[in-house]
């Protein structure tokens, strides 16, 4: 086998990690939403202990990455792509991490009633999952027009939180108090939450763009293509 082949079974292999370790994000992501939803007890534990599992993913993850850098010493575009993937798989632990605290602070929803301004969760979970998944199809696929396609659905993103924001205003203007007022705070936690996860997802964008242009946000990573 070639060293060009060598490299190309490894990073395809590398890509099928990404698209797992995401999988699995996503669906810590879609779970930590249905415990706080369904005050599920259960499913929220099972969200926090799931969280080591794509802690050790990404793990293996940044080993094969730092294999590839040092035994292939790749060039260009090549080392562009190991490099980007190293770096997105720390958004997607962190990710990770935003899913297990909103699992834990579901359980402060038990035996309650959900408040109204509840309802823009769910929209915030689905915008978010598949914020995760578009920017992760866009680096395996390399696709820039995808990538800038789901980095403008931040947008989105922040104009549910806005009235997550908007709505706790008026709840606390209009006097409540005691568990609904504490409740409402919680939401603003789950939203904020939702709203990094967003910022999470355009940051692996941001990778993308680096991968396909050699242009990075960041100055200093800019290169000659």
């Amino acid at each position: 086998m070639t060293t060009r082949s060598n490299f190309d079974r490894q990073l395809e292999a590398l890509h099928l990690d990404l698209v797992q370790m995401g999988g699995m994000v996503q669906k810590a992501i879609e779970e930590g939403i249905r415990a706080l939803m369904e005050r599920d007890g259960d499913l929220a534990e099972r969200v926090v202990a799931g969280d080591k599992a794509i802690d050790d993913m990404e793990q293996q993850i940044e080993r094969t990455c730092l294999r590839l850098l040092m035994r292939q010493q790749p060039v260009a575009r090549d080392f562009r792509s190991v490099f980007a993937a190293l770096k997105m798989i720390t958004d997607l632990e962190r990710i990770a991490d935003q899913a297990a605290d909103i699992a834990n602070l579901s359980h402060r929803f038990t035996g309650q009633e959900l408040i109204g301004m509840v309802g823009h969760i769910p929209a915030m979970e689905r915008v978010a999952r598949e914020m995760v998944e578009s920017s992760i199809s866009a680096f395996v696929r390399q696709d820039l027009a995808a990538a800038q396609a789901t980095i403008r659905r931040d947008d989105e993103m922040d104009a549910l939180f806005g009235r997550v924001k908007d709505e706790l205003i008026e709840l606390l203007r209009s006097g409540a108090a005691g568990e609904a007022a504490d409740q409402a705070i919680d939401v603003l936690m789950v939203a904020k939450y939702m709203e990094r996860i967003g910022d999470h997802a355009v940051n692996v964008c941001e990778w993308v763009e680096y991968l396909v242009t050699g242009v990075h946000q960041s100055e200093e990573l800019n290169e000659e293509r």
